[in-house]
């Protein structure tokens, strides 16, 4: 379920109008937007995604796992959990 709705949200033209995105800061939310425009719809999703928040981690110098926390808030929030 969660891949389903990670690529829903890349499907989005990378637009987040939501609470968790709105509650980010500045580098945060341009740091979510680039592993967006990163990952690809082809090929092995999850993989893509992977390396994506490792290389983005390392260019805007955020923690990665600040990166996997809020897309699992984002999912959460997606689903009404």
């Amino acid at each position: 379920m969660t891949l389903n709705k990670v690529s829903n949200l890349i499907k989005e033209n990378y637009l987040l109008d939501t609470e968790s995105f709105n509650n980010l800061s500045p580098i945060m939310k341009e740091a979510i937007n680039d592993v967006l425009k990163l990952v690809k719809n082809d090929g092995n999703l999850i993989f893509n995604f992977e390396n994506a928040i490792e290389k983005i981690a390392e260019f805007h110098n955020v923690n990665k796992k600040e990166i996997e926390d809020y897309f699992d808030k984002e999912t959460k929030e997606q689903l009404g959990v």
